[in-house]
């Protein structure tokens, strides 16, 4: 379906506008256009802060889910609370580390869970229009009754509350606008389609 590959654009030039946790690139560049032709040359910044995992962890035989509460800054203009309600979410800090990796270590750091069945369920881009961040999600099958009471890195400034609830609490706080931010909406949405096929499995 789509007309256009790697083919079909020119970076004219790169540089870097900040390098280090959000690091920043200034492209200039021109790309083929749909009615023909190309495009002026035109600048871009875009922002690498690396790819990202995010773990649903689900109690079938309780019907369950373990969600975290933890502050962030970007939240901080949020009428009711910067501490937001999400799912365990960890960054892929190596070259060679593959995301089941990040998934099994950040279930067992932020929420205390193991899990021997982790199910892949989709990968996205998360702002592409400015951002090169990749967010990889996977469902785990966990027994919620294990789950810490809180969980995080000191070393990470991490400070998190864990929550094991009805999947339907939690579905309900999707609808309240309570669960707000994307990788959590996203998750929970594709759980919540297919939730036979995991239980099936």
């Amino acid at each position: 379906m789509q007309k256009f590959s790697h083919d079909d654009y020119k970076i004219i030039a790169k540089k870097i506008v900040r390098e280090g946790f959000l690091s920043i690139f200034s492209y200039r560049l021109k790309h083929r256009l749909f009615a023909g032709g190309w495009s002026q040359e035109f600048d871009r910044e875009v922002m690498d802060r690396g790819h990202a995992v995010v773990v649903l962890p689900y109690d079938i035989k309780r019907d369950r889910l373990v969600v975290l509460e933890q502050f962030r800054i970007g939240a901080l203009e949020q009428e009711d609370s910067p501490w937001l309600i999400e799912f365990v979410a960890g960054m892929i800090d190596k070259p060679d580390e593959s995301a089941e990796t990040v998934a099994h270590r950040e279930l067992e750091e932020e929420a205390g869970l193991q899990t021997d069945k982790l199910h892949y369920a989709l990968t996205y881009l998360s702002t592409p229009g400015g951002c090169t961040e990749k967010i990889s999600v996977y469902v785990a099958e966990v027994d919620s009754s294990k789950a810490s009471n809180h969980g995080g890195l000191a070393s990470e400034n991490e400070d998190i509350r864990v929550h094991s609830l009805p999947r339907q609490d939690v579905v309900d706080l999707l609808e309240q606008g309570k669960i707000n931010n994307a990788a959590s909406v996203i998750g929970l949405q594709w759980l919540q389609l297919h939730l036979e096929q995991i239980r099936q499995s």
